[in-house]
């Protein structure tokens, strides 16, 4: 394990703390709770972190070019966000409502179309009743994969020619050839086996060298994984379901983690006071400005 500083800047309230995203024009982050039903922002500034309320189940979110409005998967629908008023207003149904299927992991790419995957509710069940799908900024979207268990560790490479993707179920995280014109990816291979790795490949983002930093959910850690599949570092966190990481502040040169408090699908570990909060930690590198949504 790496010895790094964490620190824990919102205390643990989440049940399902998910999909911190940093918002360069305003300077705060932006956060989900999905069991909770909730979206958060968090100014560092000022240490306060407010919330509203959701319909349902958000998974993902993404910025816009409109400070404060977001782009959203909600449950089964992408959706449009206004922070100052709450309004929620429907955009599409991406899939068909199947019980016990809702959307979850997002990130635009450097285009700003929004890839998005889904899941079956509860994880613990381990079926592959997912999908992977492509939105592009006129609202029409292709569904690039089915058979997905979990979609997670959706990322970019610094140029835009590698995607990565994971599926927390199989324990891989894959990359792909990414061409960002036509937003095809190709050339599948396995990326990460976390048989060797803790806990499970959970959110993903990746940082100004190309290096892939993946929450290992179940695993009390982050890893650092180089462009060519390498384990550079692993960081000790103080919960154990760490699951997902953005990078933050005027410079980029923070990190921010969302953890799972008593939501999900399994039982946590015991005598975990921070469990749900949201982490920052000085990852020694900068990392990139998440792209708006092109739409």
């Amino acid at each position: 394990m790496t010895d790094v500083n964490v620190e824990c800047v919102v205390p643990g309230r989440a049940l399902l703390g998910e999909c911190p995203l940093w918002s360069h024009q305003e300077g705060v982050l932006y956060w989900i709770d999905i069991d909770g039903k909730e979206v958060h922002r968090f100014d560092p500034s000022s240490g306060e972190d407010l919330h509203r309320e959701l319909p349902g189940r958000p998974g993902s979110i993404a910025l816009t070019d409109q400070p404060g409005r977001l782009l959203m998967g909600l449950e089964y629908q992408i959706i449009w966000f206004d922070w100052s008023t709450g309004e929620v207003t429907v955009w599409f149904d991406l899939e068909p409502p199947r019980p016990g299927v809702r959307l979850n992991d997002g990130r635009c790419d450097p285009a700003g179309r929004f890839w998005i995957g889904s899941m079956y509710v509860p994880a613990a069940a381990g079926r592959f009743e997912g999908m992977l799908h492509r939105v592009e900024a006129d609202g029409s979207f292709k569904t690039t994969r089915r058979e997905v268990g979990v979609a997670n560790g959706l990322a970019f490479a610094p140029d835009g020619n590698v995607m990565y993707f994971a599926d927390t179920l199989c324990d891989t995280v894959w990359a792909y050839d990414y061409d960002p014109v036509t937003g095809d990816a190709t050339s599948e291979r396995v990326f990460v086996d976390f048989a060797g790795l803790p806990g499970r490949p959970d959110g993903a983002c990746v940082d100004e060298a190309g290096c892939y930093w993946v929450a290992c959910v179940y695993g009390w850690a982050v890893a650092r994984i180089t462009p060519q599949g390498d384990v550079d570092r692993i960081v000790g966190l103080p919960v154990e379901k760490p699951t997902m990481l953005a990078f933050g502040g005027s410079s980029l040169d923070e990190l921010y983690v969302t953890s799972i408090g008593e939501g999900g699908s399994y039982r946590s570990a015991p005598n975990q006071r921070q469990a749900g909060g949201v982490f920052v930690l000085e990852p020694g590198v900068a990392g990139l400005r998440e792209p708006t949504f092109a739409g």
